[in-house]
């Protein structure tokens, strides 16, 4: 008889993960769905718990698209489909040179612009994109980027998201950025089942106060980028392990966990070629210009 191979024990969180890595409008709002088992309240609780957690880890969360005044941030997010911030943050500094108002990127040759930004993929769509959303400013909102949801959706290449990026990080103005991290850990810790942005931003934003929205994305956005990743997240260097209910999906062994840990965690460059002062003061190191590596 062959004998069978003894039951694989289900992983458990440590009680406290964070030594491992120590030192280094919605739609429409409605209540999100609490997972079974856990009540509403007990939801919100944990949601809000986790963020906390999460801005103790990253005090210095911020946008990681290089940019020095609306108009930049939103080509920048048009840009960033398809790519990451480095690569965008590598390539605007030569489009912003030679086109740094909305008014100079409207007249410029398609052509041109194209060669600029073939490093960030579809480059061609890319192109007609901010050529388009710079001419609707130029000649729609006098070369100023609108400050209301409303109206940046009805730019070219401007969808909800890249919208709430607008809002949030130039104007002040609380909004959730449901980007690919932050959907994949909202479902991971079930704060709701929803696979829509839309839905998926109105159920997380029901729980969470609306001034939290803007600082949560960015604690969310960056422990997808740093720790939990899509493919093999670092469970034993992951903060908030106790409270995650996906808990060892990843590697769990916390040696083996730090070895996966990206950007500062992991010791190495951020995204931004000009992050802020805060992040170079608790040790995170700016990205190289395109051609440095």
């Amino acid at each position: 008889m062959k004998r069978q191979a003894p039951a694989k024990k289900p992983a458990v969180a440590p009680k406290k993960a964070a030594a491992a890595v120590k030192g280094v409008a919605p739609a429409k709002t409605v209540a999100a769905k609490p997972p079974r088992g856990e009540s509403r309240t007990a939801l919100v609780r944990r949601a809000r718990r986790i963020d906390r957690e999460l801005a103790e880890v990253y005090p210095y969360a911020h946008p990681e698209l290089d940019f020095e005044n609306p108009f930049q941030l939103v080509v920048a997010t048009v840009l960033s489909a398809q790519t990451t911030d480095l690569r965008v943050n590598q390539t605007t500094p030569a489009l912003f040179a030679k086109y740094p108002t909305p008014e100079d990127l409207a007249a410029a040759v398609p052509e041109e612009v194209e060669e600029i930004l073939r490093p960030t993929g579809f480059f061609r769509a890319k192109t007609r994109s901010v050529i388009g959303l710079s001419r609707a400013l130029a000649e729609d909102f006098g070369g100023e980027v609108p400050g209301r949801l409303e109206d940046l959706v009805k730019l070219p290449g401007v969808g909800r998201k890249t919208a709430f990026v607008v809002l949030g990080n130039a104007f002040g103005r609380p909004g959730i950025t449901v980007d690919t991290h932050f959907q994949r850990l909202v479902r991971r810790w079930r704060w709701t089942e929803e696979t829509d942005p839309d839905k998926i931003e109105a159920a997380v934003g029901a729980l969470f106060p609306k001034s939290d929205w803007t600082d949560l994305s960015h604690h969310v956005i960056w422990h997808g980028r740093r720790i939990c990743h899509a493919r093999k997240p670092a469970c034993g260097a992951c903060p908030i392990a106790p409270l995650c209910p996906a808990y060892g999906e990843g590697e769990t062994d916390p040696e083996r966990a730090k070895k996966l840990l990206k950007y500062e965690k992991g010791g190495l460059p951020g995204q931004r070629l000009k992050p802020p002062q805060a992040y170079l003061d608790a040790g995170g190191k700016p990205a190289p210009p395109l051609g440095a590596g």
